[in-house]
């Protein structure tokens, strides 16, 4: 990807402000936020929700890790990396582009039009569908698993075929209350 010298100089000014300020998770969203058109919202006493164009919604876990990414550099936010906790990724049909996605340093999850969300620790990323289709591969493979509605999978290192499951309501409901679902 080529930047802009716009974009090369917003990458500058959001970078010197983290090393100057000490910014927190939150502050680290907001700041990324307003450089890709996104807007955080807070929702409750200790949850946020970053609204961004097209209609993209991401609901992190608080102390969620992650940072977001303009993969064609069109200043929208398409793909987000995820370090640690969970998120709930809202990507509506018809967003422009080549699809969301949520990469971890275990998968690559993948869609458009769908809910869902993913969680990464312990060495390990589970990826949950609330709704739509998502597909799921390790950054390293080609071969991907695509889950549907109450589906998820989890992927741990290696290269041993991933299992799609259909997961017990308590599970799922476990990781969405994470989420403030």
């Amino acid at each position: 990807m080529i930047l802009s010298a716009q974009t090369f100089r917003n990458a500058a000014v959001f970078l010197l402000s983290l090393c100057l300020s000490g910014l927190s998770g939150a502050d680290v969203a907001w700041s990324q936020s307003n450089m890709f058109g996104c807007v955080l919202e807070r929702v409750g006493a200790s949850q946020t929700v970053l609204r961004c164009r097209d209609g993209l919604a991401i609901t992190p876990e608080a102390g969620a890790r992650y940072s977001l990414v303009d993969r064609d550099g069109d200043g929208s936010v398409d793909a987000v990396r995820l370090q640690r906790k969970a998120l709930l990724v809202d990507a509506p049909e018809g967003r422009s582009g080549s699809g969301f996605q949520v990469i971890t340093p275990q998968a690559i999850a993948a869609v458009r039009g769908t809910r869902w969300a993913v969680d990464t620790a312990a060495g390990k990323t589970s990826v949950f569908v609330v709704r739509g289709r998502v597909s799921v591969q390790r950054p390293s493979a080609s071969a991907a698993v695509v889950l549907g509605p109450g589906e998820g999978v989890d992927v741990e290192p290696g290269t041993a075929p991933l299992t799609v499951r259909r997961w017990p309501p308590a599970r799922a409901a476990a990781l969405l209350a994470r989420l403030g679902q």
